[in-house]
């Protein structure tokens, strides 16, 4: 059984974890705050863009787009997932880094040279190297800090390798952000680029009559890589937002676990010091009783 000194020992432990805990779960949750608030100022103007862009295309419906090819023959790939930078945040590394090993066993067939790695996030491209795989480059800085440029760079390299086929298709692996208490694993295909339907989902009526300069064909080519750049920093920003839910809640988790075995060795400590009572009473009794 342990001694009060020990049992003392563990209870000034546990607060102190719990304090750190506490204080980890407030510094996510503003953080929380802020990448919400930089989602909520981004979504009007993806949205228009999407808006515009779908517009144009229900009025050309004959469009077709080289980033839009898909190749009977997929020889190479290219592969951006997203990871935090640091742990502490539940599931949300393990679930990214499973959905990851999916996708590479969908490829096993291609030549390791032929799929081409996108780490966004420290624990991702610890793993990469881990496994003896080669990264197209470190991003760490873009988790700690979602930044449109960074992520316009690497949308652009991707853009570029399709067009010159040096890549047949471009998959995302990422966590998405539903709510605080649920981020859910996606893989969404990247490129070739998929069409959606030509109807609004907000209701509204699709929009046909627009003065465009020079011709509506011209400028729906121009806002296809557009739509790419932000739908990449959409699910960067989505990846950081569903990084720090987690991370509230698995401090907050922890916080609530440390409370429970607070309570625990406060029982424990106060049994064990009622019996070291007891027995120092009794000790005392028997002696006096000895020296009648």
């Amino acid at each position: 059984m342990a001694s009060l000194k020990e049992i003392k020992g563990r209870i000034a432990s546990v607060k102190s974890t719990q304090k750190i805990t506490s204080a980890m779960k407030m510094v996510a949750s503003a953080k929380l705050r802020k990448i919400q608030s930089q989602v909520e100022n981004f979504l009007p103007y993806q949205n228009r863009l999407m808006r515009i862009l779908q517009d144009f295309l229900a009025s050309e419906m004959d469009f077709t787009s080289p980033l839009s090819e898909k190749r009977e023959e997929i020889k190479a790939v290219a592969i951006v997932i997203f990871s935090s930078n640091s742990s502490l945040c539940g599931a949300f590394n393990s679930n990214a880094i499973r959905l990851f090993q999916e996708k590479m066993s969908e490829y096993k067939h291609l030549p390791e040279e032929n799929i081409h790695i996108y780490p966004i996030g420290k624990k991702i491209e610890d793993f990469v190297i881990k496994s003896g795989l080669h990264s197209k480059g470190s991003y760490i800085e873009l988790m700690d800090k979602p930044d449109f440029e960074g992520v316009k760079t690497i949308a652009d390299i991707l853009i570029q390798d399709f067009l010159e086929k040096k890549i047949d298709k471009v998959e995302l692996v990422y966590n998405h952000f539903k709510s605080t208490a649920v981020q859910v694993p996606l893989k969404e295909q990247f490129l070739p680029i998929i069409f959606g339907k030509t109807e609004n989902g907000d209701g509204q009526e699709i929009m046909t009559d627009y003065i465009v300069e020079p011709d509506r064909k011209t400028i729906i080519e121009s806002l296809i890589p557009k739509s790419l750049r932000s739908k990449l920093y959409a699910v960067l920003m989505d990846s950081s937002t569903a990084e720090q839910a987690a991370r509230t809640v698995a401090m907050q988790i922890a916080t609530d676990n440390a409370e429970e075995i607070l309570e625990d060795l406060t029982v424990q400590y106060n049994k064990q010091r009622q019996q070291t009572i007891t027995s120092e009473l009794l000790d005392i009794i028997g002696g006096s009783e000895a020296l009648k």
